[in-house]
């Protein structure tokens, strides 16, 4: 059975609140559980210490048997110092896509860039082994 560590949610409607639960990945997010390890209460202030609670040891005894971790309680975890882990999966900041006309005509400022660069470097290139000649004669 593989188990998650993961929030389920309760509250009303607009009122969040959430337990941090051990259940079976297979069951539905507000389902069955094995254990609640503590609350999450989105409501209060940041800094309030009542906004995020649960059992480290429960904690760490399930993380030490193979329950996987959702990214959300990663975060809590990660805050509080338990566990020291990068997240699994880090999403790539999404750029903003040029459209075709526009990527075609920055392609080809580019190019021109670079074909101009390599020309004024070619000069050079050439005036220099000139002067190496010069200078055995």
């Amino acid at each position: 059975m593989a188990t998650t560590i993961r929030m389920a949610r309760g509250g009303t409607k607009k009122r969040p609140f959430y337990r941090i639960v051990v259940t079976d990945s297979r069951n539905p997010r507000d389902g069955n559980f094995i254990e609640k390890l503590g609350t999450y209460n989105p409501l209060l202030a940041k800094d309030n210490p009542e906004r995020v609670k649960y059992n480290a040891e429960r904690m760490k005894h399930w993380v030490g048997v193979g329950a996987q971790i959702s990214e959300t309680v990663a975060r809590f975890l990660r805050a509080d110092g338990l566990i020291s882990t990068k997240p699994a999966y880090t999403p790539k900041p999404k750029t903003a896509k040029l459209p075709p006309r526009a990527q075609a005509r920055k392609d080809a400022e580019e190019k021109a860039a670079a074909e101009a660069a390599a020309a004024a470097a070619a000069p050079a290139e050439e005036a220099a082994p000139a002067a190496e000649g010069d200078a055995q004669a």
